[in-house]
Formats: structure tokens, C-alpha cells, sequence
């Protein structure tokens, strides 16, 4: 049976508009929930929640708890190294910000193909090898948003280093020509190695599906959460060891806990549900963008892109006569943000972004539709 992680990307907020607010004092009652159902492993990275997520796991979990009580895991942020002795001080960072002394998990950090070529010319995983061998890593792996060709090469060069890998799966994404997430697992498995889930939800959009995908659901299993579905389908999957699920609220925890706790997988009739809700959400979804931020620090006009695409996805799903109402919420934004008509066509946010969106094309989109007077 597949584990449950915590994924600490999308942590609770103060103030929405600012990724640093975390509010601790929420995510230490969801962490005591957490542990106190049995389940033990977090999930961060360097440069969450603009480089404040380890902080905060720190204050909310390794100050309150004996280490043998949780397991944690962080990230090598691939595409802000430029020289090994880099690699050294960060990895040092690491150690301080999350308060401990090794790490049970530790990855390269989305091994796509420039930040591959950046491990290769920094021999990251030599380096890391190096740490674990001094035990300051416990299992290495890495996190990977490509296809399963690309996979293969990394794979090829590295499985002897890699302990597991990470991938983003999730019943949209399975069969995906993009994603590859049923080829990627499957390349897993060549190779022996287990697999942790990252965006089982896909960013939030699996549990807030459209209404009539909803009804279908509870049609099929009156209560069980539309989250819950997704959560069962890659738990499910036999290679999978653990599905990190980014919570933002008690209910969330607690709607995860319920599921995976007494874990049940889809049974025949289900995934027959689970097919006709995953063409109805492809009918319905303009942008199927999970909200990861990535492309958000390198955009030079400080454009607001994962809200706009959340706004635009609403106003293409709810079409209205006149002006689409959404238009509010997008003008409010581009007070503090550039707008999507400001994009200088740079590119930095396709380089970026985990799922290869067409970013500059769809900020066209958004545009013109909630840029109307």
C-alpha cells in the first residue's frame, strides 16, 4: 500500500499575496495531525514559498519532535547553481534552515534538460553520492517533469546513484503525450525503482473539479471527496511508494488521512467513472496549469501568470453575456502585477514550467478576453 506524504509547497498563508506569510501556527496543527495518524514523511525544497518553506517545517515539525519521529526530504536547486563549491554551500543552507543534521530523502531538483546539463557540467550526483556516503543523506533520488525517452537517458547514466524517483502522476496526466506519466512509471519499473507521486491532484484542479464531474463522483461514492478519487488512482499504481499530496488546510489533512489510512484502490466500475470525468474535465479546462509558481520569479514584467490562468480557466468555464465578470478579480491583480499584455515574449516561463505550457501564446488568451473595457 502506497504511503501518504506531506508536500509543503502549498503551505496555509496569511496573506495570499505573499508567499513567505506561512501561517505556523496552522501548519504545526496540521503536522500534529498528520504524525498523530501514523504518517511521517514532508516534503520541501530550497526555494519554496520563496525560500521559506524549509524554514518553517523546521518551526513547525523538527523543533517539536524527536528526529526518529519524521522522516524529511529537500530538494538541489538545479537551476540556481553555477559552480560545485555552490553546490556545498547550499546543501549546508539546507542542513541549517531545516534544523537537522541529515536528510532521509534528498533529489536533484526537476532534472529537465538544461538542469540536467547543469548536473552533468557540476557532477551533482557524485556530489551527493559523496554526502550520502557520509550520512548526511539517507536515500538519493531525483525530481522529473519530462518524458519517459528523456527519463531513460537519466536513468541510463544514473540508476546505480538513484534510489527512487519522483514523478508527477495523476489520472489527466497518465496517458498524457506530454507527461508520459503511465511510460515514465513504467521506465521506473525497468529499472527497479520505486516511485513518489508528486501532483496527484494536479495542483488543486483534481479536487475542485467542474459541478457535473462532481455529481458524477458522488453519484458513483456518495462522500467521498472528489480529491480522494485521485488520491486512490495513483495509490493505486504498483509501483508507487508514496503520493505527496501539498495540503493548505485541516480538512485537507484530514481528507487525505481518511483515504489513505484505510486505503482502498479503484475498483473496475470506478475507473470507468474515472474515464468519463477525466473527458469532462478535459472538455472543460482551458489551461491546465497547477499552480507550481515556477515561472512566477523569472518573469521581468511581474506578471501574476498561475492566478491569471486560474481567472481565465473560471471565465472560459462559466461564459457569461458582455463582459465575463472574472474581468474584476484580473484588474485587481494587475494593480500590484504586469498584465498578460505586457509579456516581452522572453521565454524565461517556458523554460521554467514543469508542465510545458504554451505560456506566452495563453497569456495572449488571457488578454484578450478579461483585457476588455
Amino acid at each position: 500500500m502506497a504511503d501518504l506524504g506531506f508536500g509543503l509547497m502549498r503551505l496555509p498563508l496569511r496573506d495570499p499575496d505573499d508567499q513567505t506569510s506561512i501561517d505556523t501556527d496552522l501548519l504545526k496543527r496540521m503536522v500534529d495531525e498528520f504524525l498523530a495518524a501514523g504518517f511521517d514523511y514532508f516534503d520541501t525544497a530550497y526555494y519554496y514559498h520563496r525560500n521559506t518553506s524549509e524554514r518553517a517545517i523546521r518551526e513547525a515539525l523538527v523543533e517539536r519532535y524527536p528526529r526518529d519521529r519524521f522522516r524529511l526530504a529537500t530538494k538541489m536547486p538545479m537551476k540556481l547553481l553555477e559552480s560545485r563549491e555552490q553546490q556545498e554551500r547550499v546543501f549546508g543552507e539546507q542542513l541549517s534552515n531545516c534544523g537537522v543534521e541529515y536528510f532521509d530523502s534528498y533529489l536533484l531538483h526537476n532534472i529537465c534538460r538544461s538542469y540536467y546539463d547543469i548536473a552533468e557540467r557540476l557532477d551533482t550526483f557524485g556530489f551527493l553520492k559523496a554526502r550520502k556516503e557520509e550520512g548526511r543523506i539517507r536515500r538519493l533520488g531525483f525530481s522529473i517533469h519530462d518524458n519517459a525517452d528523456f527519463l531513460e537517458r537519466v536513468l541510463g547514466r544514473h540508476a546505480e546513484d538513484t534510489d527512487f524517483v519522483q514523478l508527477q502522476v495523476n489520472y489527466l496526466d497518465w496517458e498524457n503525450p506530454d507527461t508520459q506519466a503511465r511510460r515514465c512509471c513504467e521506465v521506473c519499473e525497468s529499472y527497479g525503482l520505486p516511485v513518489i507521486v508528486m501532483e496527484p491532484v494536479k495542483g488543486g484542479a483534481l479536487a475542485n473539479v467542474p459541478e457535473p464531474v462532481e455529481r458524477m463522483f458522488e453519484e458513483a461514492a456518495p462522500g467521498m471527496s472528489p480529491a480522494s478519487w485521485a488520491m486512490r488512482f495513483v495509490g493505486g499504481i504498483g509501483c508507487v511508494e508514496t503520493v505527496l499530496s501539498g495540503m493548505t488546510d485541516l480538512e485537507q489533512v484530514r481528507d487525505n488521512i481518511r483515504t489513505m489510512r484505510d486505503f482502498r484502490p479503484l475498483d473496475e466500475n470506478e475507473r470507468e467513472v474515472l474515464e468519463r470525468a477525466k473527458k469532462a474535465i478535459n472538455s472543460s479546462v482551458a489551461v491546465q496549469c497547477t499552480g507550481c509558481r515556477y515561472c512566477v520569479d523569472d518573469c521581468p514584467e511581474a506578471i501574476a501568470i498561475p492566478e491569471f490562468f486560474s481567472i481565465y480557466n473560471d471565465a472560459v468555464c462559466t461564459p457569461s453575456k458582455g463582459l465575463p465578470p472574472q474581468r474584476f478579480y484580473y484588474l485587481n491583480l494587475t494593480e500590484n502585477h504586469g498584465k498578460a499584455s505586457d509579456c516581452i515574449g522572453c521565454g524565461r516561463c517556458e523554460e521554467s514550467c514543469p508542465q510545458h505550457l504554451p505560456i506566452r501564446e495563453l497569456l495572449k488568451d488571457v488578454a484578450k478576453r478579461l483585457e476588455v473595457f
